[in-house]
């Protein structure tokens, strides 16, 4: 799980998908439902995405973990900036982002990581409620390092 956050970080879409099983599907449970994607070519086509939009820049503050033989579940704060063009990609954003600016989304997350017998992630199994956070940042208020990615 630690070596995927790694790459999902990074923005490596090859050692990200080795991180995972043959059998693998994400659930991303909303107010609309399981919005998700399922097998490998619809995590890598979701991934893939992620990192060409600049979206894969988080931070997951984890308030409890629970582990046992073949999942690992973490609770606690996960923190994102989202370019707005990302952002506008939501119908219920589309609206009011601003595709020339970047947003701070704060949410509570529950995640789920079940693993095979191989101890490859075969889901995300996510919860929310949705952002409790949410508003445009300055740019002045942007890590160097996605300042750098973005240029």
């Amino acid at each position: 799980m630690l070596e995927h956050a790694h790459y999902e970080h990074q923005g490596h879409l090859d050692g990200l998908m080795g991180t995972l099983g043959p059998t693998t599907n994400y659930h991303f449970w909303n107010m609309e439902g399981d919005v998700g994607p399922k097998g490998l070519d619809g995590v890598r086509a979701y991934y893939s995405h992620l990192v060409e939009a600049n979206a894969h820049i988080l931070e997951f503050d984890c308030d409890r973990m629970l582990v046992d033989d073949d999942c690992i579940v973490i609770e606690g704060w996960l923190t994102m900036i989202s370019p707005g063009a990302y952002v506008a990609e939501n119908p219920n954003a589309a609206a009011f982002a601003d595709v020339t600016k970047n947003y701070l989304v704060k949410m509570r997350n529950v995640i789920f990581w079940p693993f095979d017998e191989n101890l490859y992630i075969v889901g995300e199994d996510s919860y929310t409620g949705g952002p409790m956070e949410f508003r445009e940042l300055a740019d002045d208020e942007l890590p160097d390092a996605f300042r750098a990615l973005i240029a």
